[in-house]
Order: C-alpha cells, then structure tokens, then sequence
C-alpha cells in the first residue's frame, strides 16, 4: 500500500520514501496501470487536447505550450485532430470522453449545439482555446478575432492605405479567419471603402496557395496598395508572388496576414501581421485546468482570459 501511494505521488508518503520505491521501481523496469487507478477514481490523469490541425507550427505550438504547463502535474496531454470539420470534432471528443480524462480543451467556441451539451454534461473543467468570440462553456484563453481583424484595417488605414484585396483560405471552416475578415470589413465600411478583389482556396492554408491566388488576383489587378490574408502562410505567399512579378513591397503593395509566424519575419519582404501568442495561450490554459482539477476553487480568479495580439510591420 505503502509502494503503490508513493508512485501515485501520495502527499502523505515521504520524500525519503517515496524516493527508495521510484528507485526499485526504475530498477524492475515497472510500469503502473493507469486504467486500473481510474476504476475507483472515475478519471485518469489523461488531458484531452482537440485541435483542428497541425499543417502550420500555429497548433504545435499551442501544444507546445500546453505540454510544458502540465510538466511535473502527472497529467498527460492526449491530441485528436478535426480537420475543421465540426462532426469530426464531435466524434473526436465523444471517444476522449469515453476515456475519463481529468478535463479536456477544445479550440474555438463555435461547437454546435449537441457538441456543447456533451461537453456540458462530462463534469470536468471544459477549456476552450484560442477564440473569445461567442459563449464558454467554462473557461476560456484566447482573443477576440473580430477585434484583431478591426485593429489591423484600422492600423492600415491609419498608414494610408486604401485599396485592399482580400485572400483566405478554407473561410467556411476556419471560423476565425472568417471573424477576422468580418471585423476587417467593417472597419472598411465605417470608411466608405470595401474590397477591391477576393480569392479563395477551398484547401487548408499553405504558402503554396497564398501565391498561387495572389499571382492570380494581381494578373487581374494591379490597382491595389494592400492585400490582406487569412494568415501568415497565405500572406507569406503573397510576398513570393510579388518578388517573382517585380513589384516592390511594401512600397507598391502592403502585404498583411496574422499569427505573427517566424517564417514571415525571415522573408526579404516586409509582412504586417498580428502577433498571437499560441504557446501563452497552452501555458495559461495548462494553468486553470491544473488548479480547476485539484477542487481548489480559490486558485481561480478568471474563468475568461483574454489577450491582445500585438500588430508588427505596418509602418
């Protein structure tokens, strides 16, 4: 009894002896059986993580962040991927369930209405991730992308740009991106101003695309002094686009995205972007789960923490 709370972390065994069962259980090469402790907890020490994809370092470092903000808890980050698709989101999170996990983390807060209703009977702390815009579950770590696609026509505007494209990418699934947009043109209404031209991939964003549209838009047009992208990848595109055609930017055209990705920084051709901080997002997210699992509700001052992405590269 004494061996098994010692490798459960039991507070009332020891450091001296705790430390002697860690050592003959690494010498025996003994691996405890997780599923056997969470018959009579009802839980395990699993963290279900679903994210939507890992084809940019935006989600990896997400996780990046949710990792090290677990390290020496005993809890463990388990990831299921949706692919933005809502009714794979459902099932990815119905089988986590199945599992007990100590608390799960979703991304965004546009699950549809049997999605919340699983959530909101699994009687754990439900975190959703990475957007503030709509209505949590429970807790919620993330930005207003409405906010950030308002701030960065606003930020345009004020350099004196004034003729915009628009480029996106999966717009009808990446629901932040489409946000972004929203909030983008209705800053450009408010000014008497709208979109000069828009492309769209129905594919997930890559750099491959982002050129491919904006080598397209720009065949159709030239009378354009900013085009603005669903996010770095795409936009990182657009700054291939108008290497290879000539066209200096961005004194000729503004190229703008969002994530603030490292990739975008590197390039010889100046991005706007909108910085958002993924791996603080994981990290504090990491953080109200811990304190909300260990029934210590005093820990918790904020159930919603907001954040505000910094906007880079448009003077």
């Amino acid at each position: 009894m004494t061996a098994s709370r010692a490798l459960r972390g039991a507070a009332d065994v020891s450091k001296e002896t705790r430390e002697k069962v860690l050592q003959q259980a690494e010498r025996l090469n003994y691996v405890g059986n997780r599923l056997a402790l969470s018959l009579s907890s009802q839980r395990t020490n699993l963290v279900a993580v679903v994210v939507p994809s890992m084809s940019n370092i935006v989600f990896p470092e997400m996780l990046a962040g949710i990792s090290a903000g677990l390290r020496g808890s005993g809890m463990q980050a388990v990831f299921g991927i949706s692919d933005y698709d809502m009714a794979k989101e459902r099932e990815i999170i119905r089988d986590m369930l199945s599992w007990r996990p100590a608390a799960i983390i979703v991304t965004g807060l546009d699950q549809p209405a049997e999605t919340v209703r699983m959530l909101q009977n699994a009687a754990i702390p439900v975190i959703q991730l990475m957007d503030l815009d709509g209505t949590p579950i429970d807790f919620n770590v993330g930005l207003s992308h409405g906010k950030a696609g308002e701030e960065m026509a606003k930020a345009l505007l004020a350099a004196g740009r004034r003729r915009f494209g628009y480029i996106g990418s999966a717009i009808d699934r990446d629901l932040r991106a489409g946000k972004r947009k929203a909030g983008f043109e209705k800053v450009l209404r408010e000014s008497g101003l709208a979109f000069v031209d828009e492309r769209f991939n129905a594919a997930y964003s890559s750099v491959a695309h982002g050129k491919r549209l904006s080598m397209s838009m720009l065949a159709a047009t030239r009378d354009l002094d900013c085009i603005y992208y669903s996010n770095d990848d795409m936009a990182t595109g657009g700054a291939f686009a108008c290497l290879e055609l000539g066209i200096s930017s961005p004194a000729e055209i503004l190229i703008a995205g969002f994530n603030g990705l490292d990739v975008a920084s590197a390039l010889p051709v100046r991005i706007a972007t909108s910085i958002s901080p993924r791996r603080q997002m994981g990290e504090v997210a990491a953080a109200l789960l811990l304190a909300a699992s260990s029934g210590d509700g005093s820990q918790i001052s904020e159930k919603i923490i907001a954040f505000t992405p910094e906007i880079t590269g448009v003077d």
